[in-house]
């Protein structure tokens, strides 16, 4: 599905079902340098059980045009004009990782629209090390295979995510060349990952957000551990939290454990 969000054009991927804007929504936002296919179980399931779905891929990547968003704060804004554009008054909203910042960012925003907030391998602060940042900037493709191997803690994943013998690391590895090739104005990895590192307004976000909250996290995940949702749920007391045998990449590492863990949330 294309929207003209901001005076772009906005890819979201509607599970194979068409878009109603009467049915529940839920938008599926991704974290640095990915697309809306890191969501490909979870949306396609949440779309054949009476949901629209908005997996997005966010401006400047892969199939949507504009300026990648510099800030949390931008893509928040982004999010909200895609339910504009959209005609939804009101949707749930599911991020992983820099995902999970612009959520948050948009249900304190407006917090009205918000029903549900899912923040799947979250962190906050969500700091990236010097090296790492340094390396996203001058020597991308190095930085892709640190990332890589942070984020997983297995290397084939279980048949319910893209099938048996998957090579979860190579894949991922792919998926992220190809994302950082979309765009070749603006280096969409290093703009990412410095728009998580400044991000200065995630306890004051929370104070802010009137829906359930979900914290979705990986036992084994290297770059945003559990114990670093503590300042987030502090400011969240009635959240649930669920753990899941994965690394940073839960939805293809566990991925019937996150689907079930949304379902049970939204339902």
């Amino acid at each position: 599905m294309e929207l003209q969000v901001n005076g772009h054009r906005a890819y979201a991927y509607t599970g194979g079902k068409p878009f109603d804007a009467a049915k529940p929504t839920v938008v599926f936002i991704h974290g640095v340098l990915n697309d809306h296919s890191v969501w490909i179980l979870q949306s396609r399931w949440f779309a054949h059980h009476g949901w629209n779905v908005l997996a997005v891929d966010l401006p400047g990547h892969c199939r949507s045009e504009g300026a990648p968003p510099a800030s949390v704060e931008a893509a928040a804004d982004f999010v909200l004009a895609l339910l504009d554009a959209a005609g939804v008054a009101r949707a749930a909203l599911v991020g992983h990782s820099f995902g999970s910042l612009i959520a948050l960012e948009a249900a304190a925003r407006a917090p009205d629209r918000v029903t549900h907030l899912a923040l799947v391998g979250t962190a906050y602060p969500m700091a990236v090390s010097p090296a790492l940042l340094e390396s996203s900037l001058n020597a991308p493709q190095k930085a892709i295979d640190m990332v890589n191997v942070f984020s997983h803690s297995m290397l084939a994943p279980p048949p319910s995510s893209l099938g048996p013998g998957t090579w979860l690391m190579g894949g991922s590895r792919a998926l992220m060349r190809r994302v950082l090739a979309s765009n070749t104005a603006v280096n969409v990895f290093h703009t990412g990952f410095k728009a998580c590192n400044d991000y200065a307004g995630g306890e004051a976000a929370m104070e802010k957000v009137r829906c359930p909250v979900l914290f979705l996290l990986g036992g084994a995940d290297q770059m945003t551990p559990p114990r670093a949702t503590k300042a987030l749920r502090d400011k969240a007391p009635g959240a649930r939290m669920v753990t899941v045998k994965a690394g940073h990449a839960l939805m293809s590492e566990a991925p019937d454990a996150v689907l079930f863990a949304l379902r049970d949330f939204l339902s």
